[in-house]
């Protein structure tokens, strides 16, 4: 715990901080970060919600406060809830602890809130400021909010290149042009997805397995899209799919009998529509249909592993929410080699769409880049 915080800022970029303690944990529910600072500036309550269905941050703020908290400033960086869910409101528990201030990040998106918490709080008698620090809280939620709003996913596009844009090679060879760390850091994002997701091309070219290792918080479903279902039942994916989950997507262009034999697996497999490839011809999944189909199923963060064509689908849809792109000192050259995102693409660079809040890191000898693609 901090010592004391003695702006709105820094008391809420310190409520951010705690928030993203719960990312992995807490989906669907956002991440919520609070701290109680007393009249000098003392802080004498902190927490974050830190997993689905239990007490959320400022019920594990206002406990740690104790009596201390009547008269002070409680933090909080989405608005309190005040509706009975899995757990009590949390307007009322503010309420009860005296609270003379609740300064807010962002209000709550979610239809059922509707500013409810903030107008019990005001009702009560409770000076309530609400937008310090907006834009992050906004951003810490974001998936929450697509979720929330339009029963879609948070999509995550990743993938790992070579310095002149390739993903793999002409022979479709592509292990390993990233290192070590950027392989481990790709397993802790696995850790915190509700989905991973590849194209049927990946699936047979790679194996993989798919999974976080070591195991994070969330073990994600393991999303195969796959028009003709073509997996191989002898693949890893089919052949852990009683220890992890494994959900095909494919279509009526499918035979029945190795749709069967998926099933008998273990493999759940979902029927979807499909939609021409951008030659017109070959059949593609439907991805609009299954994000929503995912939506359903209140997955908050989907992380899409490739390939190419996969990729330039979720583009050229405009699916994808956020970037990870591992760079590698490396060249492989060739007209015919992979890039990361194919399909129809943008006419010109004028439609280029930008990322925000991007970070650029250096992993030994690549370079991580992560951004928000901005609509």
């Amino acid at each position: 715990m901090v010592a004391r915080l003695d702006t709105h800022e820094e008391a809420m970029r310190w409520a951010l901080e705690l928030a993203v303690r719960g990312l992995g944990m807490v989906e669907p529910n956002p991440a919520v970060g609070a701290v109680v600072v007393n009249a000098d500036g003392e802080v004498i309550g902190e927490g974050w919600h830190e997993r689905f269905g239990e007490s959320h941050a400022e019920v594990h703020a206002l406990e740690q406060a104790g009596a201390d908290a009547s008269g002070a400033t409680l933090y909080v960086t989405l608005e309190p809830c005040n509706h009975h869910g899995k757990t009590p409101p949390c307007a009322q528990a503010v309420i009860d602890a005296g609270i003379r201030r609740v300064v807010i990040g962002t209000h709550d998106p979610a239809p059922h809130t509707a500013g409810a918490g903030v107008r019990a709080l005001e009702a009560a008698n409770i000076e309530v400021t609400i937008g310090v620090l907006e834009d992050d809280a906004k951003s810490l939620i974001a998936p929450f909010s697509k979720l929330i709003r339009l029963g879609l996913p948070f999509v995550h596009a990743k993938w790992a290149m070579t310095l002149d844009g390739k993903i793999a090679s002409r022979t479709g060879q592509s292990q390993w042009i990233s290192n070590e760390l950027s392989r481990r850091t790709v397993h802790h994002l696995r850790s915190r997805m509700d989905g991973v997701m590849v194209g049927i091309g990946t699936a047979i070219a790679d194996n993989p397995q798919l999974t976080a290792r070591p195991p994070g918080p969330r073990s994600a479903t393991r999303i195969v899209v796959d028009a003709l279902g073509r997996l191989p039942l002898d693949s890893q994916l089919v052949q852990t799919a009683g220890e992890h989950p494994v959900l095909l997507a494919t279509s009526e262009r499918a035979s029945a009998e190795s749709i069967e034999q998926f099933r008998a697996a273990g493999v759940e497999v979902l029927v979807l529509p499909t939609t021409a490839d951008s030659d017109g011809t070959s059949p593609k999944v439907s991805l609009p249909e299954l994000f929503l189909e995912l939506g359903r199923r209140k997955m908050t963060n989907v992380l899409v592993e490739g390939g190419g064509e996969l990729l330039g689908q979720c583009f050229d849809d405009d699916l994808i929410d956020e970037c990870h792109v591992f760079v590698a000192p490396k060249l492989l050259g060739g007209t015919d080699a992979i890039t990361p995102l194919a399909g129809l693409g943008l006419e010109t660079v004028s439609q280029t769409p930008q990322l925000e809040e991007t970070v650029v890191r250096p992993l030994g000898s690549d370079v991580y880049i992560r951004g928000r693609v901005v609509r």
